[in-house]
Order: structure tokens, then sequence, then C-alpha cells
């Protein structure tokens, strides 16, 4: 009577739903896991952590005193930190703890970061007067704050000093926004001025219509630009000693002092006298700096916004160029094309070109846009920048396009699944209506399938937004501060090279000369290129349900 019911059982399909319930069920723990720990490890590292002071004595030499973020803890075998270096005596227990600590300080220790034995810690405690200075280079300074100076001259001493620290880094960093407006923008539009009268001047000898007029009207601009220029030198001169006027003295944990300039410092915190509520404002402003701001140290600080912009600009480029080329591909196939052995090849070449290794992509793309392409338009459209390449060279145009070659087959497969259900009865009642084949497809089919268009620019914005192989080829670099879009004539500048955020989740993880620094960096930028990616994903689907909603009685 069992033997019968487990037969029923296993007939009745059971098994396959409990199998694929089961499956589903892990791959969503998988995900919602993996999506918890990057969120974990990336957003843990804008809390402005306490400082500890310990006494550290290793056996058999003098302890001396260590300042620092406590930033891990492990245990590890006795084995494994023998051939790490350590001192460990010959006796003791099979496991001992290892603590990482972010001592900073990196020209007086050499290292920002130090693995030290738990079992040799002794006295902890977080003294409230202890500083932590973030600075635009060498990192984290930690110590204690001596005195403030104005000018080379002593204007406050001791925690006296605090309150008018905190107010001369408020004023530095407001010199240092208008520092950066000046040289990135006034400047920067200056300089592009006089090369624009450079390339000009080139042009018109390579012509050879570079006449004394022409050659007046250009010396004319140039000086007024070189006039421009001198005023706001002046201005940058001014502004560059205001910016380095003051500066601080602090000590760090051994006694020795060191003066910084306000200018190198990003802010300055006492965090084991701040409330919760002073870390969670901290908390949030390391936040939107991280996502604002330029980055520094070789990626291992500072902001990701290049990063960002880059990556969300090239995929909607890529998206323009590949749904018009995508659609207008599979209607031939699907509507105009006769069905035949070329068609069933032709379909097979797409299904494959889906699973071409996306590096063979990058190679292509650097082989034909940016050499054959790119060279092309420059022999004929940029003569007098030769040799130095204007589209010659990989850019912003070449990675879209790339991404576009490679997500094409992803927009081809699902248009000609959304034509192929459109019924035919409604093909053939527009005809019998006396409408055209074309005022058809273009009236009646094509906004019928619109949703199965939108579900393959999903699945072709999913692939192109994560991928870095290629665009390591034809367009992305380490670092890009300056954005492809300025007020610059033309505005959009498709040559000009970018930051991605894949590219620097690599570069940060496994190029980083401070690979301890730049850990929580890699999680924090994993966490949002994944958000970046699911908006993108997001807006498409809403739009594809809007259209779905739209044609549903139509599709009945």
């Amino acid at each position: 009577m069992k033997k019968q019911s487990l037969k029923s059982w296993y007939k009745s399909g059971a098994p396959g739903v409990w199998i694929s319930a089961g499956s589903v069920s892990i791959a969503v723990i998988m995900t919602l896991g993996l999506l918890l720990l990057i969120s974990v490890r990336g957003l843990g590292y804008f809390w402005p952590a306490d400082l500890l002071q310990v006494n550290y004595q290793i056996p058999g030499q003098p302890s001396h005193v260590l300042v620092g973020e406590l930033v891990q803890v492990e245990e590890v075998s006795r084995v494994r930190l023998k051939s790490a270096g350590f001192p460990v005596p010959e006796q003791g227990p099979e496991f001992m703890t290892r603590d990482l600590i972010k001592v900073g300080n990196r020209e007086i220790n050499g290292n920002d970061f130090s693995w030290v034995i738990g079992e040799w810690l002794s006295e902890h405690s977080y003294p409230p007067e202890l500083v932590a200075l973030e600075r635009r280079e060498w990192g984290n300074f930690y110590g204690s704050l001596v005195s403030l100076k104005e000018s080379g001259k002593v204007i406050a001493e001791g925690q006296a000093a605090w309150p008018l620290l905190q107010e001369r880094l408020a004023r530095v960093n407001q010199l240092s926004s208008k520092l950066d407006k000046l040289e990135k923008k006034d400047i920067g539009a200056i300089n592009h001025g006089l090369e624009r009268l450079r390339l000009q001047t080139r042009k018109l000898e390579l012509q050879g219509i570079l006449d004394a007029t022409a050659q007046a009207d250009i010396d004319a601009e140039r000086a007024a630009l070189e006039a421009r220029y001198k005023a706001l030198e002046g201005e940058l001169v001014s502004l560059h000693a205001e910016f380095d006027r003051d500066s601080v003295i602090v000590r760090e944990i051994g006694g020795q002092e060191k003066e910084i300039s306000l200018g190198k410092i990003v802010k300055a915190l006492q965090p084991n006298s701040m409330s919760v509520f002073a870390k969670l404002g901290v908390y949030f402003h390391n936040l939107w700096s991280f996502l604002s701001d330029d980055p520094r140290e070789a990626n291992t600080e500072g902001g990701i916004f290049p990063a960002i912009f880059g990556t969300i600009m090239m995929t909607m480029l890529m998206a323009v160029i590949v749904t018009p080329f995508g659609v207008l591909a599979a209607v031939y196939l699907r509507e105009y094309a006769k069905q035949n052995a070329l068609t069933r090849t032709i379909r097979i070449a797409v299904n494959n070109l889906a699973g071409v290794p996306a590096i063979v992509y990058g190679v292509f793309g650097l082989g034909f846009f940016v050499y054959v392409l790119g060279g092309s338009i420059d022999s004929l459209l940029f003569p007098e920048a030769l040799p130095a390449p204007t589209f010659g060279t990989p850019g912003l145009l070449w990675a879209s396009l790339t991404l576009a070659i490679l997500a094409v087959p992803v927009v081809i497969v699902a248009t000609e699944e959304g034509l192929a259900r459109i019924p035919r009865s409604l093909r053939e009642g527009s005809l019998a209506l006396g409408a055209t084949k074309s005022e058809t497809l273009w009236k009646i089919v094509l906004p019928m399938a619109t949703p199965a268009m939108m579900t393959g620019l999903i699945l072709a914005v999913a692939r192109a937004a994560g991928e870095v192989a290629p665009l390591m080829l034809v367009g992305v670099v380490k670092l890009a501060p300056a954005l492809p879009v300025d007020g610059n004539y033309p505005f959009l500048h498709f040559d000009q090279k970018i930051m991605h955020l894949g590219f620097h989740i690599y570069d940060v993880g496994f190029q980083s000369p401070n690979v301890e620094a730049a850990r929580p960096l890699v999680f924090a930028t994993a966490m949002l290129l994944v958000l970046v990616i699911a908006l993108l994903n997001l807006s498409a689907v809403t739009l594809r349900n809007h259209l779905r909603e739209k044609y549903k009685a139509l599709d009945h």
C-alpha cells in the first residue's frame, strides 16, 4: 500500500515541484546573503570608529603604545603565526588571536595597518582627547592636538584649539571648492580655448589659407584668453596663500610632533568623545562624500562620482544605440526575410554571438572601432590634431558601441519572440481594412511588441552594465576625474576616457598598493554597482509594465 502511494506521489509530479521550489529558495537565500554581506561590509566603512589605545609587548622585547582603529579580529593557528614572522613561543595554546589595527601615520609608521597578537595587548582604553585627521594625502593621522597656528603664529593650544580648528577647516573647505571651480571650470575653459585656437591655426596651415587677416584674428582671440588667464592667475595665487595660511601641530603616541597644513586635511574628528547622533551625522556626511567626490590616494580614499557618472552614461548611450539596431534586425528576420536555410543560419549565428566571451568583443572594438574607424575619422575630420589621436584612441563612444555589439543578440532574440507572439489575425485584420504592410507593422505589430523589446533592453542593460573585460581595452581607465560632459564645445565629449564602477572594483581590489585600506571600498563600490543596475532595470521594467497594460486589450 505504501509502495503504491509512493508511486502515485512520484507520478503526480510533486517531487519536481519540491525540487524546483527548493532550488529557487536556495538561489534566493544565496542572493540575499550575498547582498547582505556586501551591504554590511560596505556600509560599515562610513561609520567613524573609536580610537583604541593599547600597550603592546612582544615577549622578550620592550613594550610600546599603539593607537588606531580596531578593524578585524581573527583566530589563527600558532604555525601560521610563526610562518608570518611572529615570535610565538613553542609552548602554548594551538590557536591565538590576531588583531588588525589601522594605526595611520604612514610617514612615521611606514604602513597604515598593523597586525598584532591579541594576547600581547593590555591596558585597553579610549582616551577622549585622541584626534583623527583625514588627510588628502598620506592617509589618516592619529594623535593628540597640541596647537593651532595662523601664518606661523600659535593662536590656541591644547583642547582650546579644537573649536577653532573646526572653524578653520570649514573655511578651508570653502576655499577648496573655490579653487576647484577656478582650476577646473574657469582655467579649464581658457585652456580648451587655447587648444582650439592652436588646432584652428594648424588646420588653416594644412589647407593653405592661413593669411594675415586670419592670423591676426586668431592672435587677438589668443591675447584675450591669455589676458583673462593672467587675471585668474592672480586670484589663484591669492586663494592658495589663503588655503595654506593655517596649520595644526599634532603629537603622535610616541611623542613625535608634526605640523600639518589645514589645506591638506579633509576633516578632523574626536570619535571617542562623540555621541551616537554626532557619529550618525558624520556617517551620512561620509556616505555623501563617497557618492559625490573624486577619488584620492590611488582610488583607495575619497569618492567615486566619476565612476558612477561614467557607468550610467555609457549604459544609457549603449541602450540608445542597441535598441534601434536590435529591433530593426529582428523585424527584418521575422517580418520580411524568407524563412529558409540562410535565415536559420543567421539566427544560429545571432544565438552563438550571445555566448562569445566578452573580452573577444573588446579586442574587436579595439581593432575595428578604435584603430580602423577612429583612425579614419581622425584622418578625414581632425588632420590638424595628428599625430595625437582624437577618435583613434579608446573613449566613451567606442566603449558604448562595443557594449552595444555585445548586447545586440539579446535584443534581437527577445524582440523576435515578441513579434512571434502577436496573433496573425491582427495583421490580417489590419490588411483587410486597407492598411499597407508597413502601416500594419509600425502602428499595430511594433507597439504590441514593445514590452518584449523592453525585456530585451532590460537583459542587455543587466549584462552590459556589469561588464569589465572589454571596457579595459576600449575606453575605461583607472582615473578620469574630468567628466565627459562640461561647458566646453561640443559639451558632450565622446572621445574622452571614462571611469566605470566594475573596473573600479577590479582596480581597487586587485591593483591597489594598500590592500587593507581598499578592502571596504570594494564592498561599498560593489553594493553601489548592484544598486545602479537595479535602478536602471527597475526603470525599464516600470516602462515595460506600463506598455504591457496599454496594449493588453489589443492582445486579447
